[in-house]
């Protein structure tokens, strides 16, 4: 008798219908939980910070295997449009007031700016991590990509075909996606469903840890203001002591250490140029923050220079609410519109 995949949150395993019983599956029947770079079930306590550990969290409710999908969530009401936000001089928040105009930018003495290119360290991609030939294999182990859930079933499991995602997951803003391909969803059960980008064969087994110290990758998220990039890297139980940020007029550079050994790095270009001298980053018990001062009042559309910028959020010509989509990069009057890159 053919095998179907259940479709309980939390489970995901291959099942035939006459062996479906009481017992027979593991699930979460609440929702999934996203909250300062903690991840978890709506219906049990368990917190993780890694995705890859929120998806082996053991389910806490034990029914039959099923087959039906999840109901479509209903739309959400529209937001309220918030105060607008600005920043003093002192780099505190102030919502609801317009700080006074700030004095005519120096005018610049270059046509453009253009970001230096970063040689980057190779890195161990999962494209690359396979089974060995030789590797004695659980029949229901499920395939460790990401993206995939197929459950090995014998020998010819190994030379299957997989489809997973080799990037990491992405939540920024309400959307969700994965880093290596360019579909966002709303929706956490839309999210898992996603189709993996990247093709390859299924790898059953952890990855063998060499002496090398462990990178794990962190969420992240962004916002700014007129004056300021934030930044906030989920990570819990980071050590001060061993985190470090770099700031430089084209590139942000941060590395740090978790509790735990693992180490974590984000190293990125930036989009526009900052004041390093000015910039700043704080480690808090859930995340580390780092503010970016603007060296000019142009609107960022991304942190990492990008071709594919589509839309801009501005903050109007009097430097007061944002327009999210703009088609035009509308900024204040004394910014230097001449260094936006045009797309």
């Amino acid at each position: 008798m053919a095998t179907v995949t259940c479709t309980n949150k939390g489970c995901g395993k291959s099942f035939v219908e006459s062996d479906n019983h009481d017992t027979s599956c593991g699930h979460h029947p609440g929702a999934p939980v996203f909250h300062e770079g903690l991840k978890g079930w709506s219906c049990c306590s368990k917190r993780v910070t890694d995705f890859d550990d929120f998806l082996k969290i053991q389910g806490c409710t034990v029914g039959k295997h099923s087959t039906v999908a999840a109901p479509a969530p209903a739309a959400a009401p529209a937001a309220a449009a918030s105060a607008p936000v600005t920043t003093d001089v002192n780099g505190k928040e102030v919502y609801g007031s317009i700080p006074p105009q700030a004095a005519p930018a120096a005018p610049a003495t270059q046509d453009s700016f253009q970001p230096k290119p970063v040689e980057k360290e190779p890195e161990t991609k999962e494209q690359d991590l396979h089974d060995p030939a030789d590797a004695v294999i659980a029949s229901g182990t499920q395939c460790k990509r990401r993206g995939c859930g197929y459950a090995y079933v014998d020998e010819s499991s190994k030379t299957g075909e997989c489809v997973f995602h080799h990037g990491a997951p992405i939540f920024h803003e309400g959307s969700k996606g994965w880093s290596c391909c360019s579909r966002k969803v709303l929706e956490f059960e839309e999210f898992v469903k996603i189709q993996g980008c990247t093709k390859g064969k299924h790898r059953f087994l952890d990855a063998p840890k060499g002496s090398a110290e462990e990178y794990v990758e962190c969420r992240r998220d962004w916002y700014q203001t007129q004056t300021s990039v934030i930044i906030s890297v989920f990570a819990k139980k980071v050590d001060k002591a061993s985190t470090t940020c770099v700031f430089k007029e084209d590139e942000l550079l941060l590395e740090g250490k978790l509790a735990d050994g693992k180490r974590f790095k984000y190293h990125s270009q930036l989009v526009q140029p900052i004041s390093p001298e000015h910039s700043k980053y704080e480690v808090l018990s859930t995340k580390v923050e780092i503010t970016l001062r603007k060296a000019n009042g142009i609107s960022w559309p991304s942190i990492e220079p990008r071709t594919d910028i589509v839309s801009f959020t501005t903050f109007g010509t009097t430097g007061t609410v944002g327009t999210i989509g703009g088609k035009t990069a509308l900024v204040a009057k004394d910014a230097p519109v001449h260094l936006l890159k045009k797309q």
